[in-house]
């Protein structure tokens, strides 16, 4: 097809049960957003919430290769509405790709928005600074380097080791770029703390809490790399677990508490439940076996794919299957050279794991998958895999979970378009509506639209 538009235009024709807001939010996940300068940050000292770096970068360069963007950040998310095709509000996290056929800049009267093919076919909102981002911590510093948050405000996002013991080729995911991440981000000389104190993650929330006044943030995710061995002399499950359990004895109730770490065996998880861990995220990443062993080399040499979901399922006993919600990069099933090379096969073999988890009551979800360039997967692949992929897992994602009469997974906020916040995949924006959830959520209410300067 001649124009990016002519291919959504085209998959909205094909696939009409799937909200057209997915189709262009999915497009932007995958491929990533240009910003012209009208459009960045002023970093803390704005009015408009700058993108953290919360874990991985989410770019389609590098620091050095983003130019304006890197100095002055943009929007950790954006808001779509209105526009040709009368989007319903989504919120969309943000990637940062120079060269991407998706722009986000200011017209004549200062107002943003997003333009393909040089047509404007959204009004854009940004976050504005929330209260909190505004007060440092005791030690200097800023919350959002502790305790960022996403989602338009929903999800408080600890990543409190920000290095992975997976380490080198023989080790490391190949589409992860969380070692280089945190690389770039020392190398610009950001303050990127690799293992976080838990006093300060506590005087971080303390600050959240009392100028969260519309209690918005609802959920607090704890995360990090995989740790092999120790760190503090402290193992995976005592280590991310003794942060959960320090934020329940402080703040008992206040947040869904989530943690996401390797499926760990049976003591282990009864462990992160006795230190007060709701949701547990023990990724699956990729559900092909072969794959599995190319793409997650050191998942396979410490705990191996068969044990990695005999874990899974194990930790349902624990947490109660809808409490078990493990992701998939959606996305790497295609991306060359060991992928596969048609959607219906790549369809096929997802919907095979949706269905595996499913029917024991487990549902899965996914982050669309940004080829980083710094990763083996995303230099082989820099156009990730094909739109018609993301656009027909959803359609898969919903029939199946329609097929074990399953609902949207807690912990995510409101599902339905127009009212999801989860920002990073359109799985919640696919999703039917409830009634008993609100039409938006968040502190950010007044998503202002005029240039990010």
């Amino acid at each position: 097809m001649g124009s990016r538009t002519a291919l959504v235009e085209d998959l909205m024709e094909r696939f009409p049960h799937v909200p057209r807001e997915a189709v262009f939010k999915e497009d932007l996940l995958r491929g990533g957003v240009a910003f012209d300068p009208s459009a960045l940050s002023d970093n803390e000292s704005g009015e408009v919430k700058p993108k953290s770096y919360f874990i991985f970068s989410f770019d389609h360069g590098t620091l050095p290769e983003l130019g304006e963007a890197a100095l002055r950040r943009p929007p950790e998310e954006i808001i779509l509405t209105g526009g040709p095709y009368g989007l319903r509000r989504t919120v969309v996290s943000v990637r940062v790709n120079p060269a991407s056929p998706y722009r986000v800049a200011a017209d004549e009267e200062g107002l943003l928005g997003l333009y393909l093919d040089g047509k404007r076919i959204a009004d854009v909102g940004v976050p504005p600074m929330p209260e909190y981002y505004r007060h440092t911590l005791s030690n200097g510093k800023s919350v959002m380097e502790v305790a960022p948050t996403i989602q338009w405000g929903y999800l408080i996002y600890l990543t409190v080791f920000r290095v992975c013991q997976y380490f080198g080729a023989k080790e490391e995911c190949q589409y992860c770029d969380i070692n280089h991440n945190w690389r770039q981000h020392k190398a610009a000389g950001r303050p990127y703390t690799g293992v976080k104190d838990v006093e300060e993650v506590l005087e971080a929330l303390e600050i959240i809490d009392r100028y969260d006044t519309q209690k918005a943030s609802t959920a607090y995710t704890l995360t990090g790399g995989a740790i092999t061995k120790t760190v503090a002399g402290r193992d995976e499950a005592d280590f991310y677990g003794h942060y959960a359990k320090a934020i329940e004895e402080r703040f008992p109730g206040r947040w869904i508490g989530k943690v996401v770490a390797q499926a760990l065996p049976r003591d282990d998880v009864q462990r992160f439940k006795d230190y007060g861990v709701q949701i547990y995220h023990p990724n699956f990443e990729v559900w092909d076996e072969y794959l599995f062993k190319m793409y997650c080399p050191g998942k396979e040499r410490y705990v191996g794919r068969d044990e990695w979901h005999k874990r899974i399922l194990d930790s349902a006993d624990i947490f109660g299957a809808r409490n078990v919600i493990p992701n998939f990069v959606a996305g790497v099933e295609m991306a060359e050279p060991f992928g596969f090379t048609t959607v219906d096969e790549a369809i096929a073999s997802t919907t095979e794991g949706l269905r595996f988890f499913m029917s024991h009551g487990i549902t899965p979800r996914f982050t669309t998958w940004c080829p980083e360039p710094t990763t083996p997967l995303g230099k082989a692949n820099p156009q990730g895999a094909p739109l018609e992929y993301h656009i027909r897992l959803l359609e898969a994602y919903r029939a199946t979970m329609d097929d074990f009469g399953l609902s949207s997974p807690p912990g995510y906020g409101p599902p339905g378009p127009g009212r999801a916040v989860f920002s990073v995949s359109s799985f919640m924006d696919s999703l039917p509506a409830r009634d008993d959830e609100p039409e938006s959520t968040g502190q950010d209410t007044a998503e202002p639209s005029g240039a990010g300067a």
